[in-house]
């Protein structure tokens, strides 16, 4: 079951029919994320296997799931939002249950993002549970 904040953004896409209005919100959403501090763009949270820079910093507050996520591409940015949308506010122990795949294909993403673009995404979702997984 996704979150509330991830439903928001599937009900948003559904109701978007182009690709580019899909895509530009995808971007809107990157905009509008907290900036991440550049003094923790550091190797240790730097996420290997995007052809962007991407950074994702766990927070675990209360047994609860949360990260802060940067990039230096506007899309990336916007699908780290989108992550974010998935994940934060997740008990830890359920993160790994979450079938990241399944409700990215809710968004239709799949077809629409170059093959770099859906490794990172996979590179992502993989670093998150290998996050919580240690949390």
């Amino acid at each position: 079951m996704a979150t509330p904040a991830f439903e928001d953004i599937a009900e948003t896409f559904d109701f978007l029919d182009d690709w580019e209005d899909r895509y530009r919100h995808v971007i809107e959403l990157g905009k509008a994320m907290p900036p991440m501090d550049p003094a923790l763009h550091v190797p240790a949270i730097k996420v290997e296997g995007c052809a962007s820079q991407v950074w994702i910093m766990p927070m675990i507050q209360n047994g609860k799931f949360d990260f802060q996520g940067d990039s230096d591409a506007l899309i990336v940015r916007g699908l780290i939002a989108i992550l974010h949308a998935l994940y934060s506010g997740v008990p830890l122990a359920e993160v790994g249950a979450i079938d990241a795949p399944a409700e990215l294909n809710r968004l239709g993403l799949e077809g629409h993002l170059s093959a770099q673009r859906s490794n990172g995404l996979r590179a992502m979702v993989e670093r998150i549970g290998l996050l919580a997984a240690n949390g």
